[in-house]
């Protein structure tokens, strides 16, 4: 069983200077419900289909399976989705021994800027970035697929 450990941050300042990869993101969902969440995925010419489970506690760590599909599969699936789409770009951004993923969203979500870093454990140590703002891990209103149903510019 895959296990994902990521912590979530708002982005508070210009880390566009530091990011070595950028790459568009279209995304729906069709299982939007916290116990398992099902999501298709257009990455940049890469489809994807991603299962996850609920959360633990500290919202920290939970269940994520994932698998390439062909895109143009990717794209029908799309069609079928829960109402509501996820458009942003994600970029890579260096720290130390870690990577963050920043993802700078559009539509719906305007304005929302969220820096994610991925972890052998929760309690592992990582650089913070001058950029990185507030911690927002296990908040759920700042879940992809939470934010497809009550976006950025509605609250």
């Amino acid at each position: 069983m895959a296990q994902e450990i990521e912590r979530k941050f708002l982005v508070k300042g210009d880390f566009k200077p530091e990011a070595i990869k950028q790459t568009r993101i279209i995304q729906g969902y069709l299982s939007s419900v916290p116990e398992r969440t099902v999501r298709v995925r257009v990455k940049g010419e890469k489809g994807f289909l991603t299962i996850k489970g609920i959360g633990n506690e500290s919202g920290a760590s939970r269940y994520e399976w994932e698998t390439e599909i062909p895109v143009k599969e990717a794209e029908e699936l799309l069609a079928i989705c829960e109402p509501g789409v996820i458009d942003k770009i994600r970029y890579i951004v260096k720290s130390g021994e870690h990577s963050f993923e920043v993802d700078e969203f559009f539509g719906e979500n305007q304005g929302l800027i969220i820096a994610e870093v991925e972890l052998k454990s929760e309690d592992e140590a990582f650089k913070k970035p001058e950029w990185l703002g507030e911690e927002v891990t296990g908040y759920t209103k700042y879940y992809n697929s939470m934010l497809m149903k009550n976006p950025y510019k509605h609250w």
